[in-house]
């Protein structure tokens, strides 16, 4: 039904997300990681996600098919980088950054392979 939506605001280990779309068919998101942060070594069996870097300076590491190590991928302020299911990933923000995510809707489709927050292996927020 279209009208408002409540926005929802989830405190982070490396910072919050604010989640401002949640559908059946899509999530939008907002990350703002904390300078020296850096989100779980993950990777996810369903969902696929788009990342746009709205403001900061960040590393994004990726291990694109073919590799055997993740790459940074340098991200600057307005570019945009594609993660399909199965693709190791991870965020590390040099400066405070902000980060829009557009997604599929599996919230909790998180397999951390190393996380410095000590949440390998979950899909615990």
């Amino acid at each position: 039904m279209s009208g408002r939506v409540d926005v929802r605001h989830v405190p982070k280990p490396w910072g919050h997300e604010t989640i401002w779309a949640h559908t059946d068919r899509y999530v939008g998101k907002i990350l703002h990681i904390k300078a020296g942060q850096a989100l779980s070594v993950q990777y996810h069996e369903r969902k696929d996600e788009t990342v746009y870097l709205l403001r900061g300076d960040m590393k994004y590491w990726v291990q694109l098919p073919g590799d055997t190590e993740l790459r940074d991928q340098a991200l600057s302020v307005g570019q945009a980088f594609r993660i399909t299911p199965g693709t190791i990933h991870y965020m590390e923000a040099v400066t405070d950054c902000d980060v829009l995510e557009a997604s599929t809707p599996e919230l909790d489709d998180v397999v951390r392979i190393k996380d410095r927050y000590g949440r390998e292996g979950t899909s615990a927020p």
